[in-house]
């Protein structure tokens, strides 16, 4: 089952019978080829008329998600943006009409809708053609919308260069959102992001701010004498969770001298 139709039998299955008719319509009139005027109003219904409430999965719909697109996750997600996204790919529109269609969506998109589409990055067809969009939410300095890029997302692993890769993971630290969600964090570590890391790790010193127990976790696979340095010092002063982290850190360190 594809991702667009699957989404659509969880909705069904939730949603009211009033909320339900109105989205099956609207599903089947986009399919059907409408004025691009009338695709943008049902998708700018659509938390109206299906509500803001949490789309209620259990292990099998995550299980089946996984196998319509291994890697989305889409927990946390609402029926509202489930919605959204059945409708923006409904049509089967692809290539550059479909980027463009992002783009414009984009642009003009409050919160909520800029959250839907940026989570939605993994499903969209020809991902290399939405590769800017990913990376403009990656740069954004509102939380919701960087997470919405960076967590639970396979898309930035998958399409980021290493440079790309690296300022990602250090956006998350320098906003203060958590590592733990973004897929693919240890397998895309590398040295250029463990000396960045380590010199981010200085400034926060130096400016006598507290430096994430998590940073770590990229920088002991490529641990060298430097690094293992910054690590002893946090074995000698940190609190309890960044010793844990530091001792963690080591364990992946390839040196005897870890």
């Amino acid at each position: 089952m594809t991702p667009e139709a699957l989404m659509a039998a969880w909705l069904e299955r939730q949603l009211p019978a009033g909320a339900a008719d109105w989205f099956l319509t609207q599903r089947e009139r986009l399919r059907a080829g409408v004025p691009e005027r009338d695709f943008n109003l049902a998708v700018s219904l659509a938390p109206r008329r299906l509500g803001k409430a949490d789309l209620s999965l259990g292990p099998g719909d995550l299980a089946a998600a996984n196998a319509a697109r291994r890697g989305w996750d889409p927990r946390g997600w609402t029926v509202d943006q489930a919605g959204r996204l059945v409708l923006l790919l409904a049509d089967g529109t692809t290539g550059p009409a479909f980027a463009a269609r992002l783009r414009s969506l984009l642009q003009t998109a409050d919160l909520s809708e800029a959250i839907c589409f940026l989570r939605g990055l993994p499903l969209y067809p020809d991902p290399g053609l939405h590769l800017a969009r990913a990376r403009e939410g990656a740069r954004s300095g509102m939380r919701p919308v960087f997470e919405a890029v960076a967590h639970a997302n396979p898309y930035p692993a998958e399409a980021f260069d290493e440079a790309g890769w690296n300022q990602l993971v250090l956006k998350a630290l320098f906003i203060e959102t958590t590592l733990a969600p973004i897929q693919g964090l240890d397998r895309r570590a590398n040295p250029a992001l463990a000396r960045m890391l380590c010199n981010y790790a200085h400034e926060r010193w130096a400016a006598g701010r507290p430096v994430s127990p998590e940073l770590w976790r990229c920088v002991g696979p490529f641990a060298d004498e430097a690094a293992r340095g910054d690590l002893a010092r946090v074995l000698r002063t940190g609190n309890e969770a960044e010793r844990a982290a530091a001792r963690a850190a080591l364990d992946t360190a390839p040196a005897r001298a870890a």
